[in-house]
């Protein structure tokens, strides 16, 4: 017999308890959760210990759910007078005895145990039960519309969140038990009679006080309004307060009016304020303070409690689990923080998924990351910024002041004009960006300026900062990097939009606010001053399309030198750049000085010849786009794309169109790539979809005695820094031979001697030619390449107390 034949019949219960029941209740339903994989497919139905039980009998109209629940358990787990054979007696401990009675009326057709899960409590380690108890609801399912129709004047960030989590929660929406049954909390103010008929709702302090003649009221805890009692108005002696508390997501969701004591104090303040410009909290609170602030708002005034979202995800232990105190699985925060800086912790927080409603691992050596690759470098340039103004004043007798009306001038450097073009585009990307509450793609742009800044306008501007080019061209390569720096401290600092670092820039801006003229501005900090202003003259897409292309190039040559291991340091003799488009080999040849400076290479070929130097095309595919667009088609493309003609593919470049495998493909699909097959030549290649970079790597004796004196320069820059010495000390440089059985060093330091002396802006003398009586700041020796020799650094003059503006270091007596 199947079970949908059983639906409908009437059968005679184990035992007669809730006889007058019969005729609803006893009686065989369906449903779905029942499966058949597992025991023998009927299950018996309390709707009073079971969350589908409960469902099942009120769908079935088996009872209402509201008031004839039969519950016969109380609440230490015993069984109450309507179980009258075992009333009293523990549920645990009465199995046995319902088993015998069974045996006994020849109910009991088997009788075995079965292993299954069964939830305990995790303080007292004892069988928890799962029971419905009596409480105070808030009518929902009633709104359920009015909830939906609100949550969509709604913005959030992510929207999935709203739009699948919080929608769905709220299309399911049940009554909501307000009440709790404990001792502390904010007591329910209902009064009632014992048979509950007559229910006062009281909305005040002075409302009770009036209804039951008490004393004033400044506690409305348990201990001080529980033996209040309200006369009953319909002759049903006193009214006594219900023994329940609120829930404490009720007095959350409470918070708007909360907070403003409304309706009793400042209403024109809430209403004017109401609903709330943006709130923010976990994932977890779609069930939690995101749903109640939305009932009582929707039930009050049937308008949503705010328009703005953003929604944080979960940060977990770098295992995976839930931080905890037990396991010990996170760092101490406090520590955290005391080694690393709160405005590290914060800015790591920040530009992690947790701000996209994604959880997050937490990493200490992520946080340490950050200090390498971003405070330590934007530290730096601003560092660097104060030592240059230093030197400014000592060799050309300026006093920098900052211009913030600077004009661009026509021959200006294309660094210059590429960096502000950076700074206006990342300004109008974060304006835009926040007004949508996007944080997690305002963070990336963010980091993305200081690395354009450290690693690329400061190390391509060095000479010019340095004053090299003569004292005008130092004064606006200063002015530039002032107005990237200020800008930037504005940019992570504006309360305006939001702290990202509020404390380091606060240190930088108290001491850039030096060289800043007089301004009717509160300037005495960075968090009093306006969000900065996109200043559209600095706008240049020509000048950023072809740094960008510039920064391709140089990537992609960096690339190769790493693969076959060739320092930056050693030159090497020709760098090609091969793309079939005009104006990118345009914009990549207008910066040639630029690449063939960085890459230290002698000479850089531009071409679109492409079959000259045997460049050849491949197709890459989209894994994801072709997953999704043909399924378990996808495969027979992706072993099609090795045998698909070079003239093909070149057809495609032109049409963006190209049949594979009888799939027609578009440029979403696969993309092109150009590649070249090194073979056992010097030349190596690298590439990305738009541009191949060839590099020949083969060395002479000459690139080598250059590669060489460029590590003494770099190593002479090391040892100063090491020194504490300034860029303003006065230092002689000297060498001295200690292992050189090839002579390789001596020939070096002779070939060498005019480059050297360039870099230095200063000989580098032997030892031999050193004063009896120079003094001696630091000598190091140093191991490398064709044996070993020591560094000297004398003193020449006056030597500055090695402290930057606001960064002092401790030096002692040489």
């Amino acid at each position: 017999m199947k079970g949908s034949q059983l639906v409908g019949m009437e059968y005679e219960p184990l035992f007669d308890y809730y006889s007058d029941r019969k005729g609803r209740a006893f009686r065989v339903v369906a449903d779905d959760y029942v499966k058949d994989d597992s025991g023998t497919g009927i299950v018996h139905q309390a709707p009073g210990f079971g969350e589908d039980d409960f469902r099942v009998c009120t769908a079935q109209d088996i009872v209402t759910g509201e008031g004839d629940l039969p519950v016969p358990v109380d609440p230490s787990g015993r069984f109450t007078i309507d179980v009258r054979d075992y009333a009293g007696q523990y549920i645990k401990d009465a199995d046995k005895q319902i088993q015998k009675d069974l045996k006994a009326k020849g109910r009991l057709i088997r009788q075995s145990q079965l292993s299954h899960s069964y939830p305990f409590c995790y303080r007292s380690d004892t069988p928890l039960i799962y029971k419905a108890v009596p409480g105070w609801f808030v009518r929902v399912s009633n709104i359920v519309d009015k909830l939906t129709k609100n949550n969509n004047e709604t913005y959030w960030v992510p929207d999935f969140v709203k739009e699948k989590r919080f929608h769905n929660w709220l299309e399911g929406a049940r009554d909501w038990n307000i009440s709790r049954n404990r001792y502390w909390g904010t007591p329910i103010p209902l009064w009632v009679s014992d048979d509950y008929e007559e229910i006062v709702a009281v909305g005040s302090v002075e409302e009770l006080r009036e209804l039951s003649g008490c004393e004033e009221l400044t506690d409305i805890h348990r201990d001080k309004i529980d033996h209040i009692t309200i006369p009953s108005k319909m002759g049903k002696g006193d009214l006594k307060r219900v023994p329940e508390v609120f829930d404490c997501w009720f007095e959350s969701g409470s918070m708007p009016y909360a907070q403003q004591h409304y309706p009793f104090e400042n209403k024109a303040k809430f209403e004017s304020t109401f609903p709330a410009d943006f709130i923010a909290e976990g994932v977890d609170q779609t069930r939690g303070w995101f749903y109640t602030l939305m009932v009582l708002s929707t039930h009050l005034f049937d308008k949503p409690p705010f328009q703005n979202v953003i929604v944080n995800g979960l940060v977990l232990a770098e295992d995976g689990k839930k931080m905890s105190k037990r396991l010990k699985n996170y760092p101490d925060p406090a520590i955290v923080m005391n080694v690393y800086g709160a405005d590290v912790l914060r800015l790591y927080l920040i530009n992690s998924p947790a701000v996209r409603a994604d959880t997050l691992r937490f990493r200490e050596e992520g946080v340490k990351d950050l200090v390498a690759k971003v405070f330590l470098p934007w530290y730096n340039a601003y560092r660097f910024f104060f030592s240059q103004i230093a030197l400014l004043q000592k060799e050309h007798n300026r006093t920098f002041a900052y211009d913030p009306n600077m004009k661009l001038k026509a021959d200006q450097n294309v660094m210059d004009l590429w960096i502000l073009a950076s700074t206006q585009s990342l300004i109008q990307t974060v304006r835009k960006e926040m007004a949508a509450y996007r944080l997690y793609t305002v963070t990336p742009q963010l980091l993305k300026l200081i690395d354009s800044l450290t690693n690329w306008y400061v190390r391509f501007n060095r000479k010019r900062l340095k004053g090299e080019n003569g004292s005008e061209e130092a004064v606006q390569a200063l002015n530039v990097l002032f107005e990237v720096l200020f800008t930037l401290t504005k940019l992570m600092g504006s309360m305006i939009q939001a702290s990202f670092t509020p404390f380091i820039v606060e240190t930088m801006y108290q001491n850039l606010r030096k060289c800043l003229p007089p301004s009717e501005e509160d300037t005495r900090s960075i968090h009093f001053l306006p969000f900065p202003d996109v200043k559209e003259e600095y706008f240049n897409v020509d000048i950023e399309r072809a740094v960008s292309r510039m920064q391709t190039v140089i990537d992609l040559g960096r690339f190769i030198r790493d693969q076959k291991t060739l320092p930056l340091k050693t030159p090497c003799r020709e760098l090609v750049i091969i793309n079939p488009d005009p104006q990118y080999l345009a914009d990549v040849q207008s910066l040639e000085r630029y690449i063939i400076e960085e890459l230290n290479v002698r000479t850089v070929t531009v071409t679109s010849e492409e079959d000259r130097y045997g460049v050849k095309y491949k197709l890459i595919p989209d894994q994801k786009v072709l997953g999704v667009k043909l399924k378990k088609d996808a495969q027979k493309v992706r072993a099609a794309l090795p045998s698909v003609s070079q003239q093909d593919i070149k057809s495609f470049v032109q049409t963006g169109k190209i049949e594979i495998a009888g799939f027609q493909l578009s440029e979403e699909d696969v993309q092109v790539a150009r590649f070249f097959e090194d073979g056992t030549s010097s030349y190596h290649a690298h590439f990305t979809k738009e541009v191949l970079v060839i590099l020949d790597t083969a060395l002479d004796q000459g690139l080598i005695h250059e590669g060489m004196a460029r590590e003494i320069i770099n190593r002479v820059q090391r040892l100063r820094k090491k020194a504490l010495l300034q860029a303003t000390d006065e230092v002689l440089y000297y060498y001295k031979l200690l292992n050189d059985p090839e002579d390789e060093l001596r020939g070096v330091f002779a070939s060498q001697q005019s480059f050297l002396e360039k870099s230095l802006k200063q000989r580098m003398a032997s030892v031999e030619d050193r004063k009896a009586d120079a003094k001696v700041i630091v000598e190091e020796e140093q191991k490398g390449r064709g044996g070993a020799n020591a560094l000297i650094l004398v003193s020449g003059g006056k030597l500055d107390l090695p402290v930057v503006i606001g960064v002092p270091v401790i030096v002692t007596n040489m």
